[in-house]
């Protein structure tokens, strides 16, 4: 069993990223209302299907445009981007946690 299906992803005490394989990941604005962040989610997912679909099918213009729409999507849901925070600290989205200042954080995880 993966230790992504055994237990959650550990989540910075900011809360602004989630940490999968040792990367961290940016979080969606936790300002979305759950509807508006519900409808994101979704979009995110059919684009997701379709790029999926597109591989299968080998249809590099179809994937092209769902990817695209999987980047706005993220962008919407504040995963890519400006950050959604605004103390103005930097965005370590897509860094390995030990080269950030999470590391010593994470280190100390059970």
């Amino acid at each position: 069993m993966s230790r992504r299906a055994s237990r959650p992803a550990p989540v910075t005490p900011d809360g602004r990223y989630l940490v999968v394989d040792g990367v961290l990941w940016r979080r969606s604005d936790p300002a979305l209302g759950p509807k508006q962040r519900a409808l994101l989610v979704e979009a995110l997912m059919h684009a997701r299907r379709d790029v999926g679909r597109a591989l299968r099918e080998g249809n590099a213009l179809a994937e092209r445009a769902a990817r695209a729409r999987v980047h706005k999507a993220k962008v919407a849901l504040g995963e890519r981007g400006p950050p959604w925070w605004t103390d103005g600290a930097p965005d370590f989205n897509r860094h390995k946690v030990h080269n950030t200042p999470y590391a010593d954080w994470f280190r100390a995880l059970p």
